[in-house]
């Protein structure tokens, strides 16, 4: 057994998990570890932005109390969470998820930060969709202690988690992972490291088929979902799931695959006009579909 398990919780969830980034997607990791019964420190780049993330995760840990989600009640939920600005609350995490955005020299940065602080047993993961782990891991010195957690978008209502090795990942800590999966009570899939890992590599190819179809009037956004929704079950088109996802995180990743598996995945002219009009999806309220507040 390693020494991250002699940390983890009697569900397999670890005792304390660091969370770096507290966006959308690092909130709703500390979101999932919270309820999974781990104390959460979640780390900013300044004050306004931990404010604000503090304030997203407890908005998001009412809503789980509200709806029964969990029996925990919510100030037992929120004392267990913490948020701040400097690096060195990690230094008692046994696990520290990198949920920065999806560009290589930030999360190559962010990596050394965290490395610098934890102790050598602690473990350290990339929420990446499309970056390679070994890339990452290349400038690590404890490259065995690193690997890939992609979790999916919205976190509190995904049920999958991607555990994605690298070459120098210790087959203990994919044991241990599979485990902190389970705990926050996702489904793990566990691939080795090649461009776009399998979910977003798959995910990707069938977006920009539609983006293709929609750009050249094959049908509309709607039809194409429907296509998708109604004939193989999906439970929304992958059109609308780019809007969810945000048309400037699709494009990164297609970007990534074009550069490492061909023209395949060559962004269509559609995608990177609607990005560079600010387009993004439902974040900013416009992108294949219109998307109010509500």
């Amino acid at each position: 057994m390693s020494d991250i398990a002699n940390s983890a919780l009697g569900n397999g969830a670890p005792a304390r998990v660091g969370v770096l980034g507290g966006g959308r997607m690092g909130a709703g990791i500390a979101h999932a570890f919270l309820l999974a019964g781990s104390a959460v420190v979640v780390v900013e780049r300044d004050d306004a932005s931990a404010a604000a993330a503090g304030e997203r995760i407890r908005q998001s840990l009412r809503r789980s109390v509200e709806r029964g989600s969990t029996d925990r009640a919510i100030s037992e939920l929120e004392a267990a969470l913490e948020t701040g600005t400097d690096a060195q609350a990690f230094a008692d995490a046994d696990l520290v998820v990198e949920a920065v955005p999806e560009d290589r020299a930030l999360k190559t940065e962010s990596l050394r930060r965290i490395e610098a602080v934890v102790t050598h047993t602690a473990a350290i993961a990339s929420n990446t969709s499309s970056i390679s782990i070994d890339d990452l891991a290349a400038d690590l010195d404890r490259p065995d202690r690193f690997l890939g957690l992609h979790f999916f978008n919205p976190v509190p209502a995904s049920t999958l988690i991607e555990v994605v090795v690298g070459a120098a990942t210790g087959q203990e800590l994919v044991a241990d992972a599979r485990g902190w999966v389970a705990a926050v009570g996702k489904t793990a899939v566990v691939v080795a490291d090649a461009p776009g890992f399998a979910s977003s590599r798959l995910g990707v190819a069938i977006a920009l088929e539609a983006i293709r179809m929609l750009e050249e009037g094959v049908a509309t956004a709607a039809d194409i979902d429907a296509a998708m929704e109604l004939g193989y079950r999906h439970p929304a088109g992958p059109l609308r799931t780019t809007d969810i996802v945000g048309l400037d995180v699709r494009l990164g990743i297609a970007e990534e695959l074009h550069a490492k598996l061909g023209e395949r995945f060559a962004p269509p002219q559609l995608l990177r006009d609607l990005v560079a009009d600010g387009h993004l999806g439902r974040k900013t309220g416009r992108g294949f579909y219109e998307w109010s507040e509500g």
